[in-house]
Order: structure tokens, then sequence, then C-alpha cells
């Protein structure tokens, strides 16, 4: 039933996330039923897990950032600020609720900030076409909350997006291709198996 009711949830979420999309000043149009779609499997799958209520809201906030900066980065190769930089507070309240029951959570996601978001602004200084400044930003917020899991997590993430996006690359014979569903999604299993 739990997972009936987030899935459904996520349809209207993803629809939300879809027009909101839409309207944005450089807008990015998505086809009807694709964020849909996505949000809803990804709050369901969230629901099955049955992860503390207090850690919930984390993964379900994870998941529909990623479905909506997926699709912004897989159609325009953007991720606008307008997404990437209201994650850090939202991510920081949610960290925030899951600290007052797991209080280590709180000293994870700064040090998730601090690597994550570190290592990525460090490469774009030093080598600026190996990484967009999207990437840069959403790093940060990332790491706040696969940081809050563990440390250790932060890591894989960023050795995962490294793998997916080679991978991709390859697979497409171009190093042009989208970073930012290469980190999205490792994040967001990660932050099912919670703290």
């Amino acid at each position: 039933m739990s997972a009936l009711f987030w899935g459904v949830a996520g349809v209207l979420a993803g629809r939300v996330g879809r027009r909101w999309l839409g309207r944005l000043p450089r807008g990015v149009l998505v086809r009807a039923g694709w964020c849909e779609a996505a949000v809803a499997c990804a709050w369901a799958v969230t629901a099955l897990r049955e992860p503390p209520w207090w850690w919930m809201p984390l993964s379900l906030l994870v998941g529909w950032g990623a479905v909506l900066l997926g699709a912004c980065d897989l159609r325009v190769r953007r991720l606008p600020d307008v997404l990437t930089l209201p994650a850090y507070p939202a991510v920081a309240v949610l960290v925030g609720l899951a600290a007052a029951h797991r209080p280590g959570v709180v000293l994870g996601s700064v040090a998730g900030l601090a690597l994550f978001g570190g290592t990525y602004l460090l490469v774009r200084l030093v080598v600026p076409a190996a990484m967009g400044g999207g990437d840069v930003k959403l790093a940060g917020a990332l790491g706040m909350a696969v940081g809050a899991v563990s440390v250790q997590s932060a890591v894989a993430v960023m050795v995962a997006a490294a793998v997916l996006t080679l991978v991709a690359a390859l697979a497409r014979r171009t190093r042009a291709v989208p970073h930012g569903p290469a980190m999205l999604l490792p994040s967001w299993l990660v932050t099912l198996s919670g703290p």
C-alpha cells in the first residue's frame, strides 16, 4: 500500500516537475509521461525499501531531483542553477531532520560536501573543459546527501559517476556526454540505503 501511495504521489510530483522545467527562463521541454513515470518508480522503490520516516524525505528529494536534473542534462546539456542551488538548503534541512535521530549524519554530510564538491571544483579549475559549472554546483549538494550516509559513499559515487560517464563516452564514441545523470543515479541509490 505504501509503495502504491508513493508511486501515485510520484506521478503527481513528476508532472509538477516536468511542467516547471518547461516554464524555466530557458525552458526544458520533456515529453509528457517521462518525468511522471520516472519519479513514480523512484518513489515507489524508496517506499519498498521502508526507510525510517526521518530519512525517507531525503531519498524522495534526491530521486525527484535526479529525474528533473537528469532530464535537463540529457535534453539540453545543462544543469540549471534554479534547480542546483536550491538543493543546498533543501538537503541541509532534510539532513537536519535526520540528525535529530542520528546526529552523526551532519559531520558526514559536511565531509561529503567538502569531498565531492571540492574534488569537482578542483577538476573544473585545473581542466575547465573536463567539467561543466552545473556539475560542480550539483556535486556539493549531492555530496551533502550521500555524505550523510557515509563519507565512503561520497567516494563511491564519484568513482561510479566517472566510470558511467566513461562508458557512455565510449559507447557514443564522443567525449561530449552529459555527466549529471552519472552523478545522480548512484547518489539516489546510495540514499536508498540510509545512514
